[in-house]
């Protein structure tokens, strides 16, 4: 249910809308003619009609409950145009495109910011002057525009919307500090016009402040509930990104065809990822700020168009996609507050069907977004770690996540029944007795005068003598030390959970500090049960983005033994076939059988170095001793399913064959793509290993002397090793390096091997 407030602030506007609307049908008939909708949605009437009324009006609701019809549809049945103040120029874009989707013209909905030129700006300001445009999504910076400022003086304006309105609070996930100036630019275009602001996402606090600073007078507000119960939600410990990826993978593919957003940190990870996605048959995109605004653009319709089936997309950059079948969000790294995590999540399922919002949490990840805290200035330093303490405290509890979401925002839930659509509800941990505990945090809150954040408090628990707390004296306290004989992470789990109960509250102005609520007073004179859940610890959630290939998968260590026979075996086909060992299959290949027990033909091609004619030619004997050993030692292969990969043998693969199709210095090739030249030469072997043969001459005839090639290809024929340490030993009269004999043995693979 909606709840409606009219709180008391200066004179209304003079400017009452529906006196123009005496001779329209009613709303109902209105949102049919406009829209073809048979119904409002919830508030939706009750929110035009004030609008109408001339009311300055307040619109919390959620993400798919409808906001933008409550502006769309005024602006459409009233005289004028409405000026909709946006944040985001993909939003616009994208709304301009929806409006008109619904009308016989064009003109009936523009935008007006920097991505037009002179000549465009020229057509909507023409299709304003004539009456013809209903509705004008900004940016707030081209309300601040002296030359703007005086054309919309002369315009007839039916009111002004201010979309995004969480924008205009330093306490709101996305404070944008030309949101602040927006009242003083109304006024100087007509003060008397109404106003409605609308925002998905604001805490108590967020919401005094919009009302505040966007100086609404005697608004009229509606809060729908936050509650999204289409929505499911999980959190996932990010221990290693190799194991991550081949989830995300796995997850994709087992929801194909339907459309999902990916969330990052950075960029560079948005394109790693869609290009890992790519490479693994699913189709999709990268999408953040450092693109170019036509790049931006495609990339949106190819999502919208279903061209493309997932997007990959920067936290920083806000995405303004209203697509309403988005069937999965998926959280890389964990976002900066709660308020992002809503309003992202809330992305999935508008439709109100599926919508799974998974979130990887990693220590690793909290720290990097308190490290991009700490060249802001102190105060916002201050508010974004509180901000980042949210959404860690969500992250890491063990108690029902929307029961956590929606007190964030000042709603109650009840969850005594479960809400059977988050992982902590589906897979509930033990509750314990938590009532005389309860009691002496409450005590301790209350002989620290609710003066102190929780932090404090818990080293008061602990009995922590810190300095800080020695300038207070407060090791003097009787409470001092009364919850050392429990770990800090029952008492974090405990103080949290009492938050929730509303036994205590966190003073938000105050930056954090601890009271005591009604409630608690009345829990502390008479305690009763009161249980609770420990929360994660995600121990080894320490997952790097910035983590090397290696570093990110040497969890997953050959076995040794298997090593063996697998090398024994590869002697004894080589010695069959007459050919060196390396020809048959190289040492990474073997490392990688080893690693990953494939037991299919399938699962062989997917090894690196293995081409399809390579397992067909060699592989039948190497997949019957793995299957025979996985048998025999009970072996839990490390997963079933093998993710492609796309480090940098497979980004660079087509650019190492075109140029040196191109005879291309190898020098040359190697610093392009920023390699070392033994890392360079390792790739060649691996193309060629694959299959594809690389005509190296050009190269091999500037290092090594014709009859010194006769030489090195006699010795491969053969040798009965893969080392090239041993060929270096073995043919140490003729002082070959390691890179000459690298090259040489390329060169008998692809004459040999293929």
């Amino acid at each position: 249910m909606a709840k409606t407030k009219s709180p008391a602030k200066e004179s209304k506007p003079k400017i009452a809308i529906k006196a123009a609307l005496k001779n329209q049908p009613d709303l109902s008939t209105q949102l049919q003619d406009q829209f073809g909708f048979d119904g409002f949605k919830g508030p939706q009437e009750e929110i035009i009609e004030s609008l109408l009324n001339g009311n300055d009006t307040f619109v919390i609701m959620p993400t798919g409950g409808g906001k933008s019809l409550c502006y769309q549809l005024p602006a459409m049945i009233s005289e004028g145009v409405a000026i909709i103040v946006s944040p985001l120029i993909a939003l616009m874009k994208n709304q301009v495109d929806l409006v008109r989707s619904y009308s016989s013209k064009d003109d009936v909905a523009h935008f007006l910011n920097s991505t037009l030129n002179k000549g465009q700006q020229k057509i909507v300001k023409d299709d304003l002057t004539t009456g013809k445009t209903k509705m004008l999504y900004v940016a707030p910076e081209t309300m601040t525009k002296e030359e703007n400022i005086s054309f919309f003086k002369e315009l007839k304006i039916s009111f002004f919307a201010v979309d995004e309105a969480h924008c205009i609070s330093e306490w709101g996930h996305d404070f944008r500090p030309e949101y602040r100036r927006l009242r003083e630019m109304m006024d100087l275009i007509d003060e008397k016009i109404p106003v409605i602001a609308l925002t998905a996402t604001a805490t108590p606090k967020v919401q005094s402040d919009i009302v505040k600073n966007l100086g609404l007078r005697k608004p009229k507000i509606f809060i729908s509930s936050f509650n999204r119960p289409n929505l499911y939600y999980e959190i996932q410990p990010k221990i290693n990104l190799d194991q991550t990826n081949k989830s995300i993978v796995r997850f994709i593919q087992q929801h194909k065809g339907k459309s999902g957003i990916i969330y990052t940190l950075n960029r560079k990870t948005t394109e790693e990822l869609a290009k890992m996605l790519m490479a693994n048959g699913i189709k999709a995109v990268a999408y953040h700020a450092g693109l170019d605004s036509k790049l931006r653009s495609d990339r949106q319709d190819q999502f919208l168009n279903e061209d493309v089936d997932v997007i990959v997309a920067t936290i920083a950059f806000g995405m303004g996609i209203d697509k309403p079948d988005i069937r999965f969000v998926i959280h890389y790294n964990i976002p900066k507050s709660i308020e992002n995590y809503y309003q992202e999540t809330g992305r999935g399922g508008r439709d109100g069907m599926e919508g799974k919002c998974i979130l990887y949490y990693s220590h690793k990840d909290v720290a990097k977004l308190e490290h991009l805290m700490r060249d802001k200035p102190l105060s916002e330093r201050e508010v974004g770690a509180q901000l980042i303490n949210e959404t860690v405290a969500y992250a890491e509890s063990s108690v029902c996540r929307r029961k956590i979401l929606l007190h964030y925002f000042g709603e109650n839930y009840d969850d005594k029944k479960s809400c059977g659509h988050c992982d902590n509800c589906l897979q509930p941990k033990e509750k314990i007795e938590a009532k005389d505990d309860a009691a002496i945090v409450l005590k301790i809150i209350k002989a620290l005068g609710e003066q102190f954040p929780v932090e404090y408090t818990l080293l008061i628990l602990a009995g922590k003598a810190t300095p800080q707390v020695k300038m207070y004296r407060h090791e003097e306290l009787d409470v001092f030390a009364s919850g050392n004989d429990k770990e800090n992470h029952f008492w974090n789990s405990l103080i949290r959970q009492m938050l929730l109960a509303g036994l205590i509250e966190k003073d938000i102005v105050e930056y954090g500090l601890l009271k005591i609520t009604k409630a608690g007073t009345a829990f502390l004179k008479k305690p009763t049960s009161f249980k609770i859940v420990l929360n994660n610890l995600f121990e080894e959630a320490n997952a790097d983005d910035e983590e090397s290939e290696q570093a990110a998968t040497e969890a997953a260590a050959a076995d040794e033994k298997l090593m063996l026979l697998l090398k024994d075996l590869r002697k004894k086909v080589a010695k069959e076939k007459n050919l060196p060992p390396f020809v048959i299959f190289l040492e990474n290949s073997l490392e990688d059988m080893a690693t990953m027990f494939p037991t299919t033909m399938t699962e062989l091609e997917k090894i690196s170095g293995v081409s399809k004619g390579k397992a067909m030619r060699y592989g039948k004997p190497f997949l019957d001793v793995i299957i025979k050993y996985v048998e025999e030692n009970d072996v839990v292969r490390p997963d079933d399913f093998v993710m492609k990969s796309v480090v940098n043998r497979n980004n660079n693969k087509i650019f190492i064959i075109q140029n040196i199709d191109k005879k291309i210095p190898l020098e040359t090739v190697a610093k392009t793509r920023d390699l070392r030249i033994d890392e360079l030469l390792e790739e060649m072997e691996t193309i060629v290993a694959s299959g594809t043969k690389l005509n190296l001459d050009y190269a091999i005839d500037e290092m090594v002397d014709e009859y010194e090639q006769d030489e090195i290809m006699d010795y491969f024929k053969s040798c009965e090793t893969s080392s090239l340490q041993v060929a270096q030993e073995e043919l140490a009269d003729s002082n070959f390096n390691w890179e000459q004999l690298k090259l040489m043995r390329i060169k008998f693979l692809c004459e040999y091997g293929n």
